[in-house]
């Protein structure tokens, strides 16, 4: 079943209708349905597909020359082109005639193998877009290679492409499509224990729990994401062991560099340099307080849900799930799945204001959001706020997101209004989201203030899947 990409697809089609060259560059991580989208999108059209394998440029060139000519004959022939020149000359001639795709997925491996593929692509490039319809598509999942080989300033084919897109997960709304039986609250429960990618969200099974979920992935030996993050790794880095033990530390509660270091007993300057690495690949995020582009507070954590669940509770509980007792585990998991979705569903609040802003329908007209800490002078303590997102000057958004099964009181309104006043911002407006609801305390003070929005976690799911539809 595919599912979203709209954006994706309409943009490839719009490329495609131009009926001139065009050169798109595709990539992304590993499992986030690459692929997919490039069949999608060429299921009814003119398309050669290909894909590279980690091979020598022998066994390339041969698979590469059996999908051209399968292509133009419509039978598998044993022959084969002397050269990537010659068969991608042969392409680009094709192609002179009628609107044809190239798509070279998992590039990296064929340019691997064959060091002077780039620069003849180049040549091609240079000597055929003027004359070709060719759409010629490169995708790959090694986001350094990609970045460093084909779109930065130095690559050969820099200045070539006529688009380019880094595909990602999916959000929230977008996974909540994968499951029609899952009540709401287990939707979020899935988005935050495999995140958006659409590998990890086919393990999941809509016809079972939660709970029986993930005894059946992540505390079972035998499955595909068991061991998942770690043979991940090791196809995208040099040195897993090191970077494994960063994300460990990171997924147990080290945040700033100094106690990644610590815990990790690496220097600050090496852990720096592996920590830029993962957040280049999606799995770790550096955050500052909002509004604060350089500052010694930053933070790291887990970016992708996956990765982030997995680090928090398989390590831990590693001896136990290797003796096949899945329920030992998760009995020792379960207590703190509550506390662990606080953050997950901080971003799916976030996700539901930027809809919101993008449908027009939201109060403050802002351009970015992120989280803020820093010191209250007049508490003399440090205080944190989940949302905040600035319009002007002196309008701003404050927020706060609450997942538990106690409703929410006057206390949490009343402790965001205090926080908001450490800012000069004259023009405020306040959400609360909630899982469960809120007291009758704190909605009337909500009505009486006039600028306090309400949202509980079933209402914003409703919202969502309105958003969907008119998208």
């Amino acid at each position: 079943m595919f599912i979203g990409r709209e954006r994706e697809l309409a943009a490839l089609d719009k490329l495609y209708e131009s009926d001139k060259f065009e050169f798109v560059v595709i990539y992304g991580r590993r499992r986030v349905g690459k692929t997919a989208l490039i069949s999608q999108f060429i299921d009814d059209k003119n398309a050669i597909y290909f894909m590279g394998v980690e091979s020598n440029a022998k066994q390339n060139l041969e698979n590469f020359s059996k999908s051209i000519l399968s292509f133009h004959t419509g039978m598998d022939a044993e022959t084969s082109f002397l050269t990537f020149q010659a068969a991608l000359e042969y392409v680009f001639k094709l192609s002179e005639k009628e609107r044809i795709i190239l798509a070279i997925d998992e590039y990296p491996y064929v340019a691997r193998s064959s060091k002077s593929l780039a620069s003849t692509i180049q040549l091609l490039i240079d000597q055929y877009k003027d004359t070709s319809k060719l759409m010629l598509i490169l995708c790959g999942s090694s986001m350094s290679y990609m970045e460093d080989h084909v779109l930065a300033y130095k690559a050969p084919l820099y200045g070539r492409r006529t688009a380019q897109m880094k595909i990602l997960p999916f959000d929230f709304e977008e996974t909540c499509r994968y499951f029609k039986n899952f009540t709401d609250e287990e939707k979020a429960y899935v988005y935050g224990i495999v995140g958006g990618t659409p590998q990890y969200l086919l393990q999941m099974s809509d016809k079972l729990s939660i709970e029986d979920n993930i005894k059946n992935t992540f505390l079972n030996p035998n499955s595909a994401l068991f061991e998942e993050p770690e043979n991940l790794l090791k196809q995208e880095v040099r040195e897993p062991a090191l970077y494994n033990a960063i994300i460990t530390a990171i997924a147990t509660g080290a945040s700033r560099m100094s106690e990644i270091s610590g815990k990790v007993g690496e220097s600050t300057n090496i852990c720096s340099a592996y920590v830029k690495n993962l957040i280049s690949l999606g799995i770790i995020e550096k955050e500052t307080p909002y509004g604060e582009r350089a500052s010694r507070k930053a933070i790291y954590s887990i970016a992708d849900n996956m990765f982030r669940f997995w680090y928090r509770f398989v390590p831990e509980n590693n001896s136990i799930i290797a003796r096949g007792a899945a329920d030992l585990a998760y009995k020792r998991i379960e207590p703190h799945l509550s506390d662990y979705m606080g953050k997950v569903f901080e971003e799916i609040c976030k996700q539901y204001l930027w809809k919101l802003l993008l449908s027009g329908k939201c109060p403050v007209e802002f351009s970015s959001l992120g989280r803020w800490w820093g010191n209250d002078p007049k508490e003399k303590r440090q205080a944190e706020i989940d949302i905040l997102a600035e319009q002007d000057k002196n309008t701003a958004l404050f927020g706060e997101c609450k997942w538990t099964n106690e409703k929410v009181d006057l206390g949490v309104l009343e402790t965001l209004v205090k926080r908001s006043e450490l800012f000069p911002y004259k023009n405020v407006h306040y959400y609360l989201f909630a899982k469960t609801g809120f007291t009758k305390g704190c909605i009337d003070r909500a009505n009486e203030m006039g600028n306090v929005t309400l949202v509980r976690y079933e209402d914003m799911v409703s919202r969502q899947k309105q958003f969907a539809k008119n998208s």
